[in-house]
């Protein structure tokens, strides 16, 4: 039990300071884009040199200027944006260890995918992490970086290799938050191997009176774009985890290049907008075809899912009926596969308190889930996590028909 409840306050705490420290350099993120999109020319400092940009927030007047070349001096307290993305960073893979290494039998390990021991499955992952950062860099300074467009389908096409791979040894929600740390990794890499680096090599130039070397500032410019765009992407993925739909069907690799084209789509939108060249509305009918696209495969790629599909409009409004209590068999049914963590006193270990609070220990409590229960193991396989208490297809079944109101004699 006490094992349990620091598992518990230990991953909410880290997920606290990781969701506080990603919002800072989220934030940083798409403020300095749209910084840089908003930088007009001025008399004094003509387009190839610079900009400047004015704005207006809480009650005063900002004057931003951009210096594309060396300005004149440099004061001597000088901002470094840095330590939102490397504590985003290691809050994020402190999270990842305190959640799915520590419990990689109940998140990260499926034996229907690959048997593996713990202390492998977290090599596995850190290993995949590292390599993405490595491979990813050499692109960029392959020839493909000379050419941004050439770039970017190779790295869409890395990302989406890496979705398949981890998906071919993890459990589909140990695979999409891996994908997510994967390119989170990128994204902190490039910080801190190529962005901070190169600045202070600018920033000593200056200092020295050297012409900086205006090929680092390039090379910076176009790693923060890579996180600008990867940012979304990345935020869905790490609410993936949440959602089982998005997880739990053989093409989450598909989901994830579905969702990489939207959240890009997305911020080219708005990069333009803040650029002043115009608003592209079409780039948000296309994200919404291919985030629509996502949500009709994660439905229709299981048996279930399908069956469900094809019966809903049949169910009174389509919606699955509901009752004041689970025949005797669906409660026999989720005892057992199910209360071992879902009870007032789990026997699972390292589990101390029912998932979100949800009890499923009397027939009129599964009732009173039927929704949730019906999403969880009917429509994906989710619950019980990587099928640790073995649930049967026939068993899902049962619960199918009693959900969607056909009636016992219909699920046999």
């Amino acid at each position: 039990m006490i094992e349990a409840a620091i598992l518990e306050w230990g991953g909410l705490l880290i997920r606290w300071a990781h969701i506080i420290t990603g919002i800072a350099w989220i934030g940083a993120s798409f403020y300095f884009m749209h910084l840089d999109a908003a930088i007009r020319a001025t008399p004094d400092m003509p387009a190839e040199s610079g900009g400047e940009a004015w704005e207006v927030h809480g009650g005063g007047f900002y004057q931003v200027r951009k210096f594309l070349v060396a300005p004149e001096f440099l004061p001597d307290h000088l901002i470094w944006h840095k330590w939102q993305a490397y504590t985003t960073w290691i809050t994020g893979f402190f999270l990842l260890v305190w959640i799915y290494y520590l419990s990689a039998d109940l998140y990260l390990i499926d034996p229907e995918v690959m048997a593996m021991s713990p202390w492998v499955a977290a090599g596995l992952g850190v290993a995949g992490l590292a390599a993405g950062w490595l491979v990813y860099d050499q692109l960029c300074k392959s020839g493909l970086g000379a050419n941004d467009t050439h770039l970017s389908i190779a790295c869409f096409v890395l990302v989406v290799a890496a979705a398949y791979g981890f998906q071919s040894v993890f459990s589909g929600r140990g695979a999409l938050i891996h994908t997510g740390a994967f390119m989170a990794t990128i994204m902190s890499a490039n910080v801190f191997f190529v962005i901070i680096p190169n600045q202070k090599v600018v920033v000593a130039d200056l200092i020295a009176r050297r012409a900086p070397d205006p090929a680092l500032g390039e090379q910076a410019k176009q790693r923060s774009a890579h996180n600008n765009y990867l940012t979304l992407p990345v935020l869905f993925l790490m609410l993936s985890g949440h959602y089982p739909l998005t997880f739990s069907t053989p093409y989450a690799f598909v989901i994830v290049a579905l969702v990489l084209i939207a959240g890009a789509l997305i911020r080219v939108y708005f990069n333009h907008r803040n650029a002043g060249k115009g608003e592209l509305w079409w780039t948000w009918g296309v994200a919404a075809l291919c985030l629509a696209a996502a949500a009709a495969i994660s439905l229709s790629s299981t048996p279930l899912g399908r069956q469900a599909l094809a019966i809903a409009p049949k169910i009174d409004g389509g919606v699955p009926v509901q009752t004041a209590s689970a025949p005797d068999e669906i409660a026999d049914i989720v005892a057992g596969r199910c209360s071992m963590c879902h009870a007032r006193l789990t026997s699972y270990p390292r589990v101390g308190m029912p998932p979100n609070g949800i009890l499923l220990d009397t027939p009129e409590a599964v009732a009173r889930h039927a929704r949730s229960i019906y999403l969880h193991s009917v429509l994906t396989t989710a619950m019980p996590p990587n099928n640790v208490s073995g649930m049967t297809l026939a068993e899902r079944r049962q619960i199918a028909a009693w959900v969607e109101g056909r009636g016992k004699e219909r699920a046999e």
